[in-house]
């Protein structure tokens, strides 16, 4: 199987990435994208809001990989939405990044603004300093405003998806437009606890695989690009290991089977931040 997706303007994106959600800004998030980057991810997903562009920035240009050879994608926070200052926010993500262009760059929530803020990633994208753009926690209705101003459509939506919250609908709706997906907490997030899901777990036996390869494997299989978060070196590791094997059409309905509708993170037509 690929490693990698095509975008609808034809970028390569990797299927598997690094997410720094809540990873510290300093030596802990800067050992996790060293030690990603070393196993072989060339994937690292960050935003304004999570407070560590700095440390990624640093460990990208300590890490010795070339920056051309890293996907790397950050995102335009709400605040900066609601202030229609989407240039200068990321003109600052681009300083602290340490770098002088961005791979992708997203839309972070669908807040007030995001229809001015649009245009704006677009002069952005044909200037060159981003190589795809895309919005993340679009819903349906996000899409029917952004659709009436859009020049360019988005190349990816990063939306919540894990066992518990397949959001099937929303990604079907996606693919048909063209426009990928990948998912933020793909293994659950905290409070989820999906790693002592018994038929996960059962699964997990059957392939001599972890809970969690069984779960980003799944999401792979559904064309989702995964961004597992982790600041534990062997974990992350371990996370590489879901290209090797396959799940079976009869187990890939086991696992779709487990779908409550259950959100860990925020509904995104009811947000308040």
């Amino acid at each position: 199987m690929s490693k990698t997706i095509t975008l609808n303007n034809n970028v390569e994106m990797p299927l598997l990435g690094l997410g720094v959600f809540q990873s510290k800004d300093g030596i802990e998030a800067e050992n996790a994208v060293k030690w990603a980057l070393a196993a072989g991810y060339r994937h690292i997903d960050t935003a304004k809001i999570y407070g560590n562009e700095s440390s990624v920035g640093k460990a990208m240009k300590e890490s010795g990989v070339p920056r051309e050879e890293i996907f790397l994608t950050t995102k335009l926070w709400n605040e900066d939405i609601r202030n229609r200052n989407a240039r200068a926010a990321f003109e600052k993500s681009l300083e602290a990044l340490q770098t002088d262009y961005v791979d992708m760059y997203l839309i972070h929530w669908p807040t007030d603004g995001f229809a001015e803020a649009w245009p704006v990633l677009e002069e952005l994208y044909e200037e060159g300093k981003i190589k795809a753009i895309g919005v993340s926690n679009f819903h349906k209705v996000h899409f029917d405003e952004l659709f009436k101003i859009a020049k360019i459509i988005p190349t990816i939506n990063q939306i919540e998806s894990h066992p518990l919250l397949a959001n099937q609908e929303l990604i079907d709706y996606c693919h048909d437009k063209r426009i990928a997906i990948s998912a933020w907490s793909p293994l659950g997030g905290t409070g989820g606890n999906l790693m002592e899901n018994t038929a996960l777990k059962e699964l997990a036996k059957k392939y001599n695989r972890t809970v969690a390869q069984i779960i980003l494997r799944w999401d792979i299989q559904r064309g989702i690009v995964v961004l597992p978060k982790s600041v534990h070196q062997e974990r992350i590791i371990s996370n590489m290991g879901i290209f090797d094997f396959e799940i079976s059409a009869e187990d890939m309905k086991k696992i779709n089977e487990l779908n409550k509708n259950q959100r860990t993170g925020a509904d995104p037509e009811n947000f308040n931040f």
